[in-house]
């Protein structure tokens, strides 16, 4: 299987060279940018996850991120900040980052966070998986796509996992606790209101743009229940 090539987009020359020397080390094909516009041609060209700074000049970290979003690129991306607050945090998720890490981080921690990202998004291993059918909606893990009388819904990475963590329990309750920990990692600084606003999404993205009856029904003051068609 080919190198896994991660795009870091760090204006500080001695981060970026860092953590390009530990991802390298770990057999990644690494491409390093200094500035925004860079970081968007580099990203459209292709890569598998991008280390993306919030504080690049030319264009920032959160407005890459939001023009590859609202072009539809489903890219993962992992943003470096030095602010801490929860909302620069909570903004950058909204704008559909996987992962935020404040600085100073460790190149190690930056390391396993990319893997189970990789992990996670199916990037890491190309391999086939269950698709699940309810309805006119199907959701093939292995294509990592939800389809709806066979169109592809076009849904983000989180927002596909948090999808099949749902689906795959049909039924059953899960706590937003639970979905936290399943979709985002144990390690994941964020609050709760990061699974309604992902939920509502697939609400938007599935239920209502293709008129299908509520598949996610809210759990209230627990968390949320796909429901059988």
């Amino acid at each position: 299987m080919p190198a896994h090539t991660i795009l870091v987009a760090e204006d500080d020359a001695a981060i970026r060279e860092l953590v390009t020397h530990h991802l390298e080390r770990e057999g990644f094909t690494v491409t390093g940018v200094a500035d925004g516009h860079a970081a968007l041609r580099r990203a459209r060209g292709g890569a598998d996850l991008v280390v993306l700074d919030v504080g690049l000049p030319g264009v920032d970290g959160y407005d890459v991120a939001r023009t590859l979003r609202r072009e539809e690129r489903t890219v993962p991306i992992v943003m470096l900040t030095a602010r801490c607050d929860e909302i620069d945090r909570v903004l950058g998720f909204e704008l559909g980052a996987d992962d935020y890490l404040s600085k100073p981080f460790s190149a190690r921690e930056l390391v396993v966070r990319v893997k189970a990202i990789l992990r996670r998004t199916g990037r890491a291993i190309a391999q086939a998986g269950p698709v699940l059918r309810f309805g006119r909606l199907e959701i093939d893990q292995g294509a990592r796509e939800a389809r709806v009388d066979g169109t592809d819904v076009r849904l983000k990475p989180r927002e596909f996992a948090l999808l099949m963590e749902l689906a795959g329990n049909a039924g059953v309750a899960l706590s937003r606790d639970w979905l936290l920990q399943r979709v985002w990692g144990f390690d994941f600084n964020g609050d709760e209101r990061t699974i309604d606003v992902h939920v509502h999404r697939l609400r938007e993205k599935i239920e209502e743009r293709w008129q299908l009856p509520p598949l996610v029904r809210t759990v209230h003051g627990f968390g949320y229940k796909f429901l059988r068609p």
